[in-house]
């Protein structure tokens, strides 16, 4: 994404908003166990500006699509559901409890897991607003595997992942198992693979 593009996009009348993910290695891990329950999963920290978070509840409200670039976007995205759902049960939450941890929106209870999403980010507006934080600093250990619900993010842009990486489980999840059959797309007409590589729009 040159600026020339980015200004081609903004033309079209799309807004971007910036989010960032501190990227570790952990990311580059490859899973080596044959049951993904048992694979451990980094953390990494992330910010998202009280401006960013109240542009994206926006979006959401007025019924548009958030669109991720990269698999970084949509983990901090995805967090920040998990996060606002917290701060409704727990509005005094500390920066620690805000921390998401791997299988935490695979154990959230049936109310919880339902929470509208506007009303999820609206909670961290509000926690944001309370605390007089023009950015929210936290870390998500978040792991997106097959059958992970998106909250936020709907078409995702992205490179075309290695085997047997955390990368590819989200891919997998994202486009509901359906993974081969794109990837095999991309070998079979010499697609490059990996962070310089070409690039994707997922839409589940």
């Amino acid at each position: 994404f040159t600026e020339e593009l980015l200004e081609k996009i903004r033309a079209k009348g799309v807004e971007i908003i910036p989010v960032l993910l501190h990227v570790g290695l952990g990311t580059f891990r490859p899973v080596k166990v044959e049951d993904v329950s048992a694979h451990k999963m980094h953390s990494e920290y992330y910010n998202v500006s009280a401006e960013a978070a109240a542009r994206i509840n926006a979006v959401k409200a007025a019924g548009g699509r958030i669109i991720a670039v990269g698999t970084t976007s949509v983990r901090t995205l995805e967090s920040l559901y998990h996060i606002g759902a917290t701060l409704l049960n727990n509005p005094e939450a500390t920066e620690e409890d805000l921390h998401v941890h791997q299988w935490q929106p695979y154990e959230m209870s049936a109310k919880a897991a339902t929470t509208p999403v506007v009303e999820a980010l609206q909670a961290i507006v509000a926690y944001l607003d309370k605390h007089s934080m023009e950015t929210l600093h936290t870390s998500t250990q978040i792991i997106i595997a097959p059958g992970y619900e998106s909250k936020i993010v709907k078409p995702m842009v992205t490179n075309f992942h290695q085997p047997q990486s955390t990368l590819l489980l989200l891919v997998s999840a994202f486009v509901h198992g359906d993974w081969q059959k794109i990837y095999n797309y991309a070998l079979a007409h010499d697609f490059r693979f990996l962070s310089y590589g070409d690039s994707s729009l997922l839409i589940p």
